[in-house]
């Protein structure tokens, strides 16, 4: 057995693993301050822009949604503000990196404590954790200056303690993971349903997580409308709703949405209509899916985090947006997801990681053609490559619930 530090209940064989996850952050973030000083295509992220700027107008007393294209919650512009009290533009990529991290810690704490060692050993959380600290797309996105893992450690953070016990605090990081971005509310179903499944006074414990959780979304929502007024809920909130993002979009709806921008096509209506079979899918689905499949008691946290994860690639699939930072939302949730797996890799998990991969590529090629030489590629190439793309993810979410209505492994 794999020595363990009991004070800190990790391995020294994971301590070694996240100091090569720390090492590959740095060696990328050092790459791309190469990059951006010697390139005209930079490394950093153009979000990471937004940020920075928006924290700028805070520092200066001023609200972020002073800088065109902020959308997103007060909160993040108010981590960005480290930038200019350091003076380094790039400070904030380093609180990023550091999330990506404790992602890491938190994905092999949660394999540790609600997978046994029969089903899942010491050698295999390793493995499953690597999968995300030594991932070159996660890393990646960190050390571009992308926010995802900040999300990603409050929705694992939320999960380590459910499975602890610590309902009021998992509702409070679940309620503040929904302000900082809408889509982890999708979760409150199969969350409901977990804790209904258990003997132990399930009511009490549901009616502590709803109220923690909808009592801190209450509330931020409550300060920062204090703050900035209906400019926040016009764009941290609504423009969520309404959007008509077709660039760098996989989305099956991207052609739609491009038609809908130039007003060229059907009725901005149309793409409206994008949200019911995503509703029927990401909502009631997995509450079906987890409520009829037969779970001893020990099982059902890892029932509920295998139906999360394919009710995130449903739902990322089924968006009217869909870009390669989405990716990142199961990607956390994906280890739990193998971990408790009856699929055979060469046989169905290597077919599945190609359709994925293939589609993916062949989309980007596409869009290589449209935007970098102009080619008008949005019918039928653009639109070819995304319904593939989506095809792809429906296979995925097929073999996926399949392989959990056979129940836990």
């Amino acid at each position: 057995m794999v020595p363990t530090s009991a004070s800190h209940g990790v391995s020294r064989a994971f301590v070694w693993l996240a100091a090569i996850g720390v090492a590959a952050r740095v060696a990328f973030f050092c790459y791309g301050l190469y990059q951006d000083a010697h390139f005209t295509l930079k490394y950093t992220d153009v979000d990471y822009n937004v940020f920075h700027d928006a924290a700028g107008f805070v520092y200066n007393g001023g609200s972020p949604y002073e800088r065109d294209t902020y959308r997103y919650t007060p909160l993040l512009s108010w981590v960005a503000l480290i930038n200019w009290q350091c003076h380094w533009f790039h400070a904030t990529k380093l609180v990023f990196m550091l999330a990506d991290i404790v992602t890491g810690l938190l994905i092999y704490l949660i394999l540790r404590r609600a997978y046994p060692e029969t089903r899942c050993s010491e050698r295999r959380r390793l493995v499953l954790t690597a999968l995300w600290l030594l991932n070159p797309m996660v890393i990646t996105i960190s050390t571009r200056g992308n926010a995802e893992p900040v999300l990603c450690v409050l929705i694992l953070g939320a999960m380590y303690c459910l499975v602890r016990g610590s309902h009021a605090t998992a509702g409070l990081l679940l309620g503040l993971a929904i302000h900082v971005k809408m889509y982890p509310i999708v979760y409150a179903g199969p969350w409901a349903v977990f804790i209904l499944s258990r003997s132990r006074a399930p009511f009490r414990t549901l009616f502590t997580v709803g109220c923690c959780c909808a009592g801190v979304l209450v509330a931020l929502t409550a300060w920062m409308y204090a703050l900035y007024g209906q400019q926040f809920l016009d764009e941290a909130l609504l423009y969520h709703v309404v959007r008509l993002d077709h660039r760098h979009n996989f989305s099956l709806w991207n052609v739609l949405l491009y038609f809908d921008s130039a007003q060229l096509g059907p009725a901005p209506w149309a793409t409206r209509l994008a949200f019911l079979p995503q509703a029927l899918v990401t909502l009631v689905g997995p509450m079906v899916l987890q409520y009829r499949v037969k779970a001893t008691a020990q099982a059902q946290f890892r029932l509920l985090m295998s139906v999360q994860f394919v009710q995130t690639v449903a739902f990322v699939a089924f968006n009217k947006v869909c870009t390669s930072q989405y990716f990142i939302w199961y990607l956390t949730l994906l280890p739990f997801y193998l971990a408790d797996t009856r699929l055979r890799w060469w046989a169905q998990g290597c077919p599945m990681l190609l359709a994925w991969a293939g589609t993916q590529a062949i989309w980007l090629y596409e869009a290589y053609q449209l935007e970098f030489l102009g080619s008008n590629v949005f019918y039928p190439g653009l639109f070819a490559a995304a319904a593939a793309f989506f095809l792809a993810n429906v296979y995925i979410v097929a073999q996926c619930v399949q392989d959990i209505a056979e129940g836990p492994n």
